[in-house]
């Protein structure tokens, strides 16, 4: 049996991430999401390792989605882990269907939610790896997502207002996981519906990866993973400088309005998310790609055209410098 102050390669890069991203900070009251799957556990024994030098107040909890039939003794399971480990048990039992991956997933960050804001955990932390990283991205390309969705799997992201989403482990591959939970001897329960075909993830993990490590690159899933690093500061630039020029470009007005003369003038890029910026904020949804295209459009488009109607019955129309919101 390895000792649990063992010091791996794998130890030293997770402390090392933390500190330079400043993704934990000390003494913050930490909830782990544990599947019991390798993932996070390997998660789990980390920041329990790292526990000491942090200062952090550690809890976990298990979410059972009731898909299968031994969901209960999968989250007796991790209630038992996190005996050993010494370390509060919070499960969450779904009280509806949830016929999807969608679905699973929101009300999972209900439920994580739900139990940090009931006993005071200002973060939440998730197994999310380089893997998913790469299976994410590769999933939305098929879908035919822009840089946005390409780095969605970002390393941290604000669930409330005093409540943060963080995934430590995203230059960490599954592989390295199971290596790590294999060394600590750390028993993996395994969840069946990682195995079924019908859901676009696991036919991602279980067919695309393995062709493409094959075929093209032992190493796709780190070479994805840093794609989706590079996008993320490129999409966290842009995202910014939009913004900067939605403000300069709307004045308060009763009715919605943008100035395109000063939109004119910044690369096709930037006009395009300015203008979803614009159309979330006033329409309250998030807007298609045909539908940013068709207001883009407005830009230089003659005085007095306009769009066809936006769900809700709203048009954009020019009026000399101005794009304003009005109904139709």
């Amino acid at each position: 049996m390895f000792s649990s102050s063992l010091w791996t390669p794998l130890h030293a890069q997770i402390h090392r991430t933390l500190r330079q991203r400043e993704l934990l900070p000390k003494n913050q009251n930490i909830l782990i999401a544990v599947s019991g799957g390798q993932d996070s556990l390997c998660l789990s024994k980390l920041l329990l390792d790292l526990q000491s030098k942090w200062g952090w107040r550690l809890g976990i909890c298990h979410c059972d989605h009731r898909w299968r039939s031994d969901s209960e003794a999968n989250a007796n399971h991790v209630e038992k882990l996190a005996q050993n480990w010494q370390l509060p048990f919070y499960l969450s039992v779904t009280d509806r269907e949830l016929k999807s991956e969608a679905a699973a997933r929101e009300w999972r960050y209900e439920a994580l939610i739900k139990v940090a804001q009931t006993f005071n955990y200002g973060y939440i932390v998730t197994g999310h790896t380089a893997s998913d990283r790469a299976e994410t991205l590769l999933y939305n390309l098929t879908r035919g997502s822009g840089a946005d969705g390409l780095q969605s799997l970002t390393w941290q992201r604000n669930l409330t207002q005093k409540i943060q989403l963080i995934r430590p482990l995203l230059e960490i591959t599954r592989l390295e996981t199971a290596q790590f939970c294999s060394q600590f001897q750390l028993l993996i329960w395994s969840d069946s519906t990682n195995e079924e075909l019908k859901y676009k993830r696991n036919r991602i993990r279980l067919e695309l990866i393995p062709y493409l490590k094959q075929n093209f690159n032992p190493q796709v899933e780190k070479a994805l993973a840093q794609t989706a690093e590079l996008l993320q500061a490129e999409v966290e630039f842009l995202e910014n400088t939009a913004q900067e020029i939605l403000q300069k470009a709307t004045y308060n007005s009763p009715i919605p309005q943008i100035n395109r003369s000063i939109l004119s003038s910044t690369p096709l890029a930037i006009q395009r998310r300015v203008m979803r910026q614009f159309l979330q904020q006033n329409l309250g949804f998030a807007p298609s790609f045909e539908q940013i295209e068709k207001i883009t459009a407005l830009i230089t488009a003659p005085n007095r055209s306009c769009t066809d109607p936006f769900p809700g019955g709203t048009i954009a129309q020019v009026e000399n410098d101005w794009i304003r919101l009005k109904k139709a």
